[in-house]
C-alpha cells in the first residue's frame, strides 16, 4: 500500500497545505482533508419540470415532461442538493466527475432554442432563435 501524505504549514490565518506531487491522487487526497469541494449549478426550465433528490443526494428523480419520471443513480464521489424544485447542486471533490455528472443530467433535456425550455447550467446563456414569420 502507498502512503500518503500532504505537509500541512500552519500560518497565522489561514491553514496552507501542500503536498509532494502533482499527482492525481495527491490532489484528491488534499481535496478530502482541506474539504475543497467543486460546485456545479444547474436551472430547470419550463412549466410542470421538476427535479428532487432522494437517499441522502444518492437518487436523483426529475419530471421532464415525458410519460415517465428520469432515475438517475449518482456516482459514489458526488453529492445532490434540489434547492427548489427547479435548481439543482451537484457537489462533490473529483471536479472531473461533478462535472461529467452534471452534463448527464443536462442531457436528459437540453434546453431548447425557440423557447429556452430544458436544463441548463446556471451561467448558461441560450441564444434564442426567431420563430416562423407569418405573412
Amino acid at each position: 500500500m502507498m502512503r500518503r501524505k500532504c505537509n500541512y504549514k500552519c500560518l497565522v490565518p489561514s491553514l496552507k497545505a501542500r503536498r509532494p506531487d502533482n499527482s492525481k491522487v495527491y490532489r484528491l487526497l488534499l481535496g478530502l482533508t482541506t474539504k475543497a469541494s467543486f460546485f456545479r449549478f444547474l436551472k430547470i426550465v419550463g412549466v410542470g419540470y421538476k427535479a428532487r433528490a432522494e437517499d441522502a443526494g444518492r437518487m436523483l428523480y426529475l419530471k421532464l415532461g415525458y410519460s415517465h419520471e428520469v432515475e438517475l443513480t449518482v456516482p459514489p464521489a458526488v453529492r445532490v442538493f434540489c434547492f427548489k424544485n427547479n435548481v439543482i447542486c451537484c457537489t462533490g471533490i473529483d471536479k472531473q466527475r461533478v462535472h461529467q455528472f452534471a452534463a448527464t443530467v443536462r442531457n436528459c433535456k437540453p434546453p431548447e432554442v425557440y423557447k429556452g425550455k430544458g436544463i441548463m447550467y446556471a451561467d448558461e446563456v441560450i441564444k434564442k432563435k426567431q420563430g416562423k414569420k407569418s405573412k
